[in-house]
């Protein structure tokens, strides 16, 4: 199940696997199928002017599924594709897009939390596919008829206004990627999400980004204390694990500069973080220094969006 609410308390939009539920002060609005779009149309209005360059749009992230709406004024990317088919239509209505808008979905490696319904996906709403070879390998999907493969650090031109170059990062036993995207003018965003470490090339790719999307997986003494065997704490927290609050707090003490304008939390740990530590050891490390916005991407997805250069974030709210 999803949530979504606006700041003002008084609206919330939440999902399930068979409605769409809309609460304006407690009084319920179901949606079936056949109102999203109703949803798509009012959302269109907030998102009617994407002019202004590249917007970035968490749909959720955790462990229960990944997927960030890349936009351009005529291009939408899926970096990632990890809820079930149902679910993303339902996401991306609330976005105010039309499912089948979207141009491509790169998916970073294959675990089911980004790669679910990416597929599926692709083939209904005759969007183009892209993952790397292992990953194409890993789910089962052909080469060239369902998926374009791509090597690491070969930069796809989506369109004239976005590509995206994917950087190889540590994570498990997958051959998961990093994607910064970069807009028609050459500014940049960074979606980084299931790695253990940054590495030297990933924090070439990163310095200078506008906006950086990055996992802050969890806080070391929860998981310390938490119920996971002693051989999972070890995964978790090796070279290929996760990184935690303090490696990423670390990792964007280096990344800060004048334009680095928005920073998202994403791919937090139910069991082993909660948001407040997340942010509250990252705002340590970077507060006196950072000027921009930090939020925090969790499950409930779609909150907010953010737009290069500008640090305010513009919040999703219900279109009924």
């Amino acid at each position: 199940m999803m949530m979504m609410e606006r700041r003002s308390d008084t609206l919330e939009a939440r999902l399930s696997d068979g409605l769409a539920v809309v609460h304006v002060r407690e009084v319920r609005f179901p949606f079936s199928t056949d109102d999203i779009h109703g949803l798509i149309e009012g959302g269109q209005s907030r998102r009617s002017d994407c002019s202004m360059g590249l917007e970035i749009t968490h749909l959720g992230s955790g462990s229960g599924g990944n997927s960030t709406l890349l936009a351009t004024e005529t291009t939408k990317v899926l970096v990632d594709c990890g809820f079930s088919l149902r679910q993303m239509e339902l996401r991306l209505a609330l976005s105010g897009v039309d499912p089948q808008s979207i141009d491509a979905i790169v998916v970073s490696h294959h675990h089911s939390d980004h790669s679910k319904s990416a597929v599926r996906a692709s083939k209904r709403w005759q969007a183009d596919l892209y993952s790397n070879l292992e990953t194409a390998m890993r789910l089962g999907w052909q080469p060239i008829s369902e998926v374009r493969t791509f090597e690491g650090l070969q930069r796809l031109e989506i369109s004239d206004e976005l590509s995206l170059l994917p950087v190889p990062v540590p994570h498990e036993d997958a051959e998961n990627v990093a994607i910064i995207a970069s807009n028609g003018d050459g500014r940049r965003a960074a979606v980084v999400t299931d790695l253990g470490e940054a590495t030297v090339e990933l924090m070439r790719h990163l310095a200078g980004c506008e906006h950086i999307s990055i996992e802050a997986n969890y806080d070391p003494g929860r998981l310390l204390a938490g119920p996971y065997p002693e051989r999972l704490k070890r995964r978790i927290s090796s070279r290929g694990g996760h990184l935690s609050n303090p490696q990423t707090a670390e990792i964007l003490v280096e990344l800060l500069h004048p334009d680095l304008k928005s920073i998202v939390l994403c791919h937090l740990s139910e069991k082993n973080n909660a948001p407040h530590l997340a942010e509250s050891e990252v705002l340590l490390q970077i507060g006196d220094r950072f000027n921009g916005d930090l939020s925090i991407s969790t499950q409930k997805g779609p909150e907010f969006s953010h737009h290069l250069g500008q640090s305010e974030p513009e919040w999703i709210s219900s279109v009924v």
